[in-house]
């Protein structure tokens, strides 16, 4: 925007300069030829008198005196057929002039001058001066020269105040897409200096700090709706644990308040992240997966599932908390004993690679469609969240997920 700006006063400039200095220049050239000119005309109107009151011989000292102290040709033509001065045939112009009258005559090399001298006993005589073109020239190039001069200095001082001007307005539209940047990042806290830049930016800096401050508050009333909610399934979830404390059976007891305590755990964990601000999250890939697979194998052998996991030895750090790259985790997981039959096989392979950590989960199923990983689609009567949780898990460290068959790759980036 800075560079447009500049070109277009550079245009401007030119087209003003022009229309300036391109009619000045035509002036100065016609006045230097008006003064070449009109100094020819006072000087053979002046050996005209001379003509007619002084003799031969002081007339020809005169016009030959005339003719070494000025560059311009002078020639008296007498009405007896004589001439005086420089040696010139007489032209047109000097037949004209002897009929009378005295004017002036374009030629390409110069402009010629003939005064005629009425009232002599022998008729009429001419005086004949010729004006070189190099005289009607004289100092005009140096005239234009000195104009293109001013007018690079004028556009270029255009030029310097029009990139300050553009400065003053591009600085606050850059310190806007500055603010706009940060918000994308997640640091709610940015906001514009109205004060800055024109009117329009200063309406465009007020506009994006309400629209910060209004994110900001919709998300804390979405971190208390959740936190809420997840407080509302303490009451179910201490029937679920009375119920089994209730069982028969003590191992089945054991195992199902061992349950219930992991949901609780995760419960809590939901209403604590879901209330503070989340700040460069960062977390160690190879505690997490590792304490999920651990969890998860439990099951596995219940069900007969082999389990093979190849786990790079930590730290692995990622850009993911822990509550969240464990739920990714529980729901790749989650989908293989969901959707599979029991005694079907999978693993857990996660490696470290440049700038992050790959993980990869992949079962003996049949495998997963990948319009299945939209928010909210599922082939399996669930709520098709689990794919949606891990991909936006990856997302959010600048990674992606990709499924290919049974096999789902979570790309895990260090910094975002």
């Amino acid at each position: 925007m800075r560079r447009r700006l500049a070109l277009l006063v550079s245009a401007a400039m030119v087209l003003v300069l022009v229309a300036f200095l391109v009619p000045l220049a035509l002036l100065l050239r016609a006045a230097a030829e008006d003064r070449a000119v009109g100094a020819a005309k006072t000087q053979a109107q002046a050996l005209g008198v001379l003509v007619g009151t002084a003799d031969p011989r002081s007339l020809r000292l005169s016009v030959e005196q005339a003719n070494v102290d000025d560059a311009h040709p002078v020639t008296v033509f007498l009405p007896d057929g004589s001439a005086v001065g420089a040696a010139v045939a007489p032209t047109p112009a000097v037949r004209l002039a002897a009929q009378g009258g005295s004017f002036t005559v374009a030629h390409p090399g110069g402009r010629e001058i003939v005064v005629a001298v009425q009232g002599l006993p022998g008729g009429t005589a001419v005086v004949r001066s010729f004006v070189p073109e190099r005289d009607l020239r004289r100092g005009v190039s140096r005239s234009w020269l000195v104009l293109a001069v001013v007018g690079a200095g004028l556009l270029l001082l255009g030029l310097a105040v029009a990139d300050r001007l553009a400065v003053a307005v591009v600085r606050p539209i850059r310190d806007l897409a500055a603010v706009s940047e940060g918000l994308s990042a997640g640091d709610l806290e940015r906001r514009a200096r109205p004060g800055d830049g024109p009117p329009e930016v200063r309406a465009v800096a007020t506009a994006l700090n309400r629209l910060a401050a209004r994110i900001r508050d919709l998300l804390r009333q979405e971190r208390e709706a959740a936190a809420d909610l997840s407080h509302r399934m303490r009451t179910p979830m201490t029937a679920l644990r009375l119920d089994a404390e209730g069982l028969a059976d003590p191992a089945d007891a054991a195992r199902m308040l061992a349950h219930v305590a992991a949901l609780d755990r995760a419960l809590t964990a939901v209403i604590e992240d879901a209330r503070r601000e989340r700040d460069a999250p960062s977390c160690d890939a190879a505690a997490v997966v590792a304490e999920r697979v651990a969890f998860w194998a439990v099951l596995a052998e219940d069900q007969a599932r082999p389990v093979r996991a190849a786990l790079d030895p930590g730290p692995l750090p990622v850009a993911a908390s822990a509550p969240d790259l464990a739920a990714a985790v529980d729901a790749l997981l989650g989908n293989v004993f969901a959707h599979t039959d029991e005694g079907v096989g999978l693993s857990v392979t996660l490696r470290a690679v440049p700038g992050g950590a790959e993980l990869v989960v992949a079962d003996e199923g049949p495998g997963i469609d990948p319009a299945a990983s939209a928010r909210g689609t599922s082939g399996g009567g669930s709520t098709g969240l689990g794919l949606d949780i891990a991909r936006r898990t990856a997302e959010s460290t600048g990674g992606r997920m990709s499924i290919a068959g049974a096999r789902v790759t979570l790309e895990l980036l260090t910094d975002r």
